[in-house]
Parts: structure tokens; C-alpha cells; sequence
């Protein structure tokens, strides 16, 4: 089945963690604004495409306390919640949604996907992404993503 990533919104971190860590029978994530994917793990190959979206250097991003930073975690880690920097959120949400096909064209070269993506899906993914990132910032939320193995 492989790995699933669910990248959402939240208030805050506490918040956040509900995402997962429930008290009911509902699926990870549910309830909360969300796009799926598979094979797009935010820690690795996630980077690529925030240097290119923020401009910001590799160890930029990962020195962000915000980059991954481990939110909550289910069993010995099934499942974990991870936040993304606000950096990448604010860019996201601003971002010329024009420029992103050029951007999944940049990001399937320069990712280390272990199989070549097909950049239209990832740039698809990206304007998904844009959109929940645009809710964030008009909520005053953050985004995270729940990882599912």
C-alpha cells in the first residue's frame, strides 16, 4: 500500500495533534481541511520544492524549528504529525499559482524521488497545496502533515 501523507491545516500544535491522536473511530485526519498524497514524504522530498518556492537555501529550511518538527505520534510511530515551516506556508499561499508548473518541472529534477514523478502530478499536488495553505493564512492556522506507514 505505501506510505500516506496528509498535509493540513490547524490552529496550533495541540490542535494539530488531534489530527491523530483520537479519541474516536474516525480516519487520521479527518475533520480537518487536508490534501492526501503518496510519495511525498515533507522532510525529504517536500525540500526541493520549498527551497524553490521561498528561495531559501536547503539548510535554511531544515534549520527552521518549524521544518518536521515532530508534533505528535501514534504507537511506536505508526503514525506521526510533523509541522511545516511558516515560511513555506505564507510562500505557498502567495505563490503565483501560473508558475507552478515550472516549479514541478524543477522539482521532479532536483527531488530525490526514489521513481521519477511525473511533474503535472506533483504540480497538481502544489496547487492543492497552495489553496490549503491560502485557508491557513486566512484562518491564522498552520500547516502539518500526518504520515501514515
Amino acid at each position: 500500500m505505501g506510505v500516506i501523507y496528509g498535509y493540513y491545516a490547524a490552529a496550533d500544535d495541540a490542535h494539530a495533534a488531534g489530527a491523530i491522536v483520537r479519541e474516536d473511530d474516525e480516519p487520521f485526519g479527518a475533520g480537518y481541511d487536508e490534501v492526501e498524497v503518496k510519495g511525498i514524504d515533507p522532510m525529504v522530498d517536500l525540500l526541493p520544492a520549498e527551497t524553490l518556492i521561498t528561495g531559501r537555501s536547503e539548510e535554511a529550511v531544515k534549520a527552521d524549528p518549524r521544518h518536521a518538527e515532530l508534533i505528535a505520534m501514534v504507537a511506536e510511530g505508526e503514525v506521526v504529525s510533523v509541522s511545516l515551516t511558516d515560511t513555506f506556508r505564507d510562500a505557498l499561499a502567495s505563490f503565483d499559482r501560473g508558475l507552478l508548473d515550472a516549479v514541478a518541472e524543477g522539482w521532479a529534477t532536483a527531488g530525490g524521488f526514489s521513481t521519477p514523478p511525473d511533474p503535472s502530478d506533483l504540480a497538481d499536488f502544489l496547487r492543492e497545496l497552495s489553496d490549503l495553505a491560502e485557508r491557513a493564512v486566512a484562518r491564522g492556522h498552520r500547516l502539518y502533515c500526518w504520515i501514515c506507514v
